[in-house]
């Protein structure tokens, strides 16, 4: 596994689609995420931050951030437990697929940070303050592939 790359790069914005359904989990991914941001050099001012109702809407949001210009990655947050019915299965996979696809379509680095646990505890191990965060791992893989754009782009 590549170790990240904690040097500085020509970054200009971040930002960050994050889902209110399960919002008590999106939270602490999204503090996870934005420490990372943080220690890795991301400055405050440089990360935009939306909020949209579920998973299912991040792909739209991902691609309007994505369009913009000045915006070098997108990281999507957001967390779906299983339930009793189909539905978590449409929505894991559509998101995630949404999400692959804007990236596809923009060329540029959109992050899947969005949790799909069988359980609520499952979830919030995968977003501990300190240990395990999904969060954390998603802003790391977009500085890293910004990075890796960069290089092969030059």
């Amino acid at each position: 596994m590549a170790t990240p790359t904690k040097k500085k790069s020509k970054i200009k914005k971040i930002a960050i689609v994050a889902s209110k359904f399960n919002e008590f989990i999106t939270e602490r991914l999204l503090e996870g995420c934005l420490d990372e941001l943080n220690s890795l050099g991301i400055k405050g001012k440089n990360i935009t931050t939306v909020w949209v109702p579920g998973a299912f809407e991040i792909p739209v949001a991902a691609l309007h951030l994505a369009k913009k210009r000045n915006i070098d990655a997108v990281i999507c947050l957001g967390c779906v437990i299983r339930g009793e019915t189909f539905h978590f299965e449409l929505v894991a996979q559509e998101s995630a697929r949404g999400i692959a696809q804007v990236s596809l379509m923009t060329k540029k680095p959109i992050i899947l940070g969005v949790l799909s646990t069988e359980t609520v505890n499952q979830a919030y191990a995968r977003s501990e303050e300190k240990g395990d965060n999904k969060g954390r791992d998603a802003a790391t893989a977009a500085i890293d592939m910004i990075n890796l754009i960069n290089n092969i782009s030059s």
